[in-house]
């Protein structure tokens, strides 16, 4: 297997769905103009509007840049939310920074795989931490550019690898601080936050209608035009989320099989991610991560 073709072909396929990640937000906004014109349609059969009344350019430009800006603040109200670089990830996940001056031999030598490794991707050596009360077999890396990234590390990981699988592991790892995966989850974890936005506006409004059952009855129309409008958003936002997250779960998947090659570069060992994938996937602990 050549490494170098796999890294190309695992990049142009998550170019491709990510794409298709903003076509799916395009189109969330074009089925909210449909939305809109079937609760006005539904709800005017004494006085049926045109096709032309119910699509009109005004309409579709006022939903489309609220849809918009709906959407848009829910993304740049969750990428504020994640501005904070990895440390703070990592000790939310009950992470403790591992020392140099550490005298804990596991501990020594993964501090070292994690400077081989840092000299191997000519990166600098981001700091470790180590999750002790998790014994599954895991790692991770996390912040925004390679100058706030770091890497954490599982105990179950250090009892379990020997040097060569936790190599690999770590380069596996690396990988995803130079391809640049960390900034791309959490720009799919702010997109995919626009779109489920749009299903809590829904519940929002069904759970306000709920509420206003003794309005009085010359409302009721009103009231029922709210609720189907209610009902629309929050299908469509379950609509988007189911989508979105198999779009998500497939640009993982390509950043991860990129992650591997990657990790066969660095170490020139493709035993040592082989033999750890091997025994994660036989390990019967699982992990809580």
């Amino acid at each position: 297997m050549n490494f170098f073709q796999q890294q190309e072909l695992a990049r142009r396929n998550s170019k491709y769905l990510l794409l298709l990640f903003i076509v799916a937000v395009i189109m969330i906004i074009g089925l909210s103009n449909l939305l809109i014109a079937a609760t006005l349609w539904f709800f005017n059969q004494q006085a049926p509007l045109s096709l032309q009344q119910l699509f009109s350019t005004s309409q579709v430009l006022v939903v489309s840049l609220l849809m918009s800006g709906v959407i848009g603040c829910a993304i740049a109200y969750k990428w504020y939310q994640l501005r904070d670089g990895g440390r703070r990830l990592a000790e939310s996940l009950g992470g403790q920074v591992l020392m140099p001056n550490t005298e804990q031999a596991e501990q020594r030598q993964i501090l070292n795989v994690v400077e081989e490794m840092a000299i191997a991707s000519g990166m600098p050596v981001p700091p470790v931490y180590l999750l002790k009360d998790e014994l599954g077999i895991n790692a991770f890396a996390a912040g925004h550019t390679p100058a706030d990234a770091v890497i954490g590390i599982t105990q179950g990981a250090l009892e379990q690898l020997n040097r060569d699988q936790l190599q690999g592991v770590v380069a596996h790892e690396f990988s995803h601080i130079l391809n640049g995966d960390m900034r791309l989850n959490m720009q799919l974890i702010a997109l995919l936050s626009g779109i489920v936005f749009i299903s809590n506006i829904g519940e929002f409004v069904l759970y306000s209608q709920r509420h206003r059952a003794y309005s009085r009855s010359s409302r009721r129309n009103n009231d029922g035009r709210v609720a189907a409008l209610g009902l629309g958003l929050l299908v469509l936002g379950w609509l988007g989320v189911f989508f979105a997250n198999m779009i998500k779960a497939a640009i993982s998947r390509q950043r991860e099989y990129l992650a591997d090659a990657s990790a066969v570069q660095f170490t020139r060992n493709p035993k040592g991610i082989a033999d750890a994938l091997k025994i994660i996937a036989g390990y019967e602990a699982g992990s809580g991560l």
